[in-house]
């Protein structure tokens, strides 16, 4: 199964956690510090929220599509490559408190794209834990930039 992904980066992090919490009807999937995300059954959807600056108005980060293995992130490598647009694999990358491995595209407008499969987590000690302290894993979202 794949799902697109859509990462916001937002101000107020606990806002946004029970906005889309009722928008969806579902809890986070999962909650760390400067970060959460949504696993939407229907319609199928990825959303994660990165905290930003405060004051700041929430904004697209990036864009993905996940996918369930690393042979699909290489096929999609391939299938990019083989389009012609410029690709930036990464594995075994810890990103969004999460062991992945993924590719990076380009769209037209600059908006980062990522084909992506997660291999397992990381720091669940964390899980449910909203200190606004970074974690060692980049839980302020910056692996998240392209």
């Amino acid at each position: 199964m794949s799902r697109v992904q859509l990462a916001l980066r937002v101000a107020d992090l606990e806002g946004a956690i029970e906005f889309y919490s009722r928008l969806f009807d579902t809890a986070p999937a999962k909650r760390r510090p400067g970060y959460a995300n949504f696993a939407v059954a229907e319609p199928p959807l990825k959303l994660v929220l990165l905290e930003g600056e405060p004051g700041e108005a929430t904004r697209m980060d990036h864009l993905g599509v996940e996918v369930a293995t690393s042979d699909e992130v290489t096929a999609a490598t391939g299938r990019l490559a083989a389009a012609g647009l410029a690709t930036r694999p990464e594995d075994d990358t810890t990103c969004c408190y999460a062991l992945q491995d993924k590719v990076w595209v380009t769209g037209p407008g600059g908006e980062p794209w990522e084909v992506y499969t997660v291999k397992g987590d990381a720091r669940p000690d964390l899980e449910g834990r909203t200190a606004i302290g970074k974690s060692v894993v980049a839980g302020d979202g910056t692996c998240c930039r392209s």
